[in-house]
């Protein structure tokens, strides 16, 4: 693992200097000691791979893994609802049409058109990460599709996609849970669900016991992260820091 830093911004008048911090990951790296230190996986650009950033990311121990009483409200809602298949990467198509405009149409719709442009998708799905896809299927349509990083010792929760028709059912988080809840069963340590920035990610603290990094360790502090994504407005800053800035974007 080769750790780099770029130049972010800085408030001189305060000796506040910024750093964005990446990691580069090299043959024989673990993907559960990268994590583990705090980076994810960066999809920003069409030439960029094995470069991940730290970020204030969120897992959960699953040996401390248990429903809460909002958890099972939405489990009792969906689960048996649909006919889950899970796909190694390897065997999966990724140049369905039908797939990739399922996820880019959710992601347009969602997020907005430049969030997940169809080349991003397809660098995504071709970035040698991704270990297995999660198909969700009703009697006839697809009605949702998980990305999944793994080893041996975590599973991270990437990207997922659903019918936008049940988006105020909750449908989102079922997803991760029923991801958790496959990810304690085969004996994975820690599910990983991201990052927790602003009011929008606040729903990921609904697991009992999640930690998150907050640059240096995990915390397990769900008031301080609570309250680090209300304030997150008022930290937000215009800048991209200098590594970042000379790389190729998505058109």
């Amino acid at each position: 693992m080769k750790k780099f830093s770029s130049e972010f911004g800085h408030s001189y008048n305060t000796y506040t200097f910024g750093y964005a911090n990446y990691c580069l990951r090299e043959k024989g790296d673990s993907l559960a000691d990268i994590y583990a230190s705090g980076y994810l996986p960066y999809s920003g650009g069409p030439d960029i791979k094995n470069i991940f950033y730290m970020a204030r990311s969120a897992r959960m121990p699953l040996d401390l893994f248990s429903l809460s009483s909002e958890n099972r409200r939405i489990v009792k809602k969906f689960d048996d609802q649909f006919e889950r298949t899970v796909t190694p990467i390897y065997k999966f198509d990724r140049h369905d049409h039908k797939f990739l405009k399922f996820c880019v149409e959710y992601f347009a719709k969602r997020h907005g058109p430049d969030v997940m442009p169809l080349a991003r998708l397809k660098t995504i799905l071709d970035s040698d990460l991704i270990i297995q896809i999660v198909s969700y299927h009703n009697a006839i349509d697809p009605v949702a599709y998980v990305f999944e990083v793994a080893d041996h010792a975590m599973v991270h929760f990437w990207f997922s996609f659903y019918d936008l028709s049940l988006v105020h059912q909750s449908l989102g988080m079922w997803l991760m849970l029923d991801s958790a809840r496959q990810a304690q069963k085969r004996g994975a340590k820690h599910f990983y669900v991201g990052t927790v920035y602003g009011q929008k990610a606040l729903y990921k603290t609904a697991f009992k016991n999640l930690e998150y990094w907050n640059g240096q360790d995990w915390t397990a502090n769900l008031k301080k992260i609570k309250q680090l994504g209300r304030d997150d407005a008022s930290r937000t800053v215009g800048l991209t820091d200098l590594w970042k800035k000379e790389q190729k974007k998505f058109d």
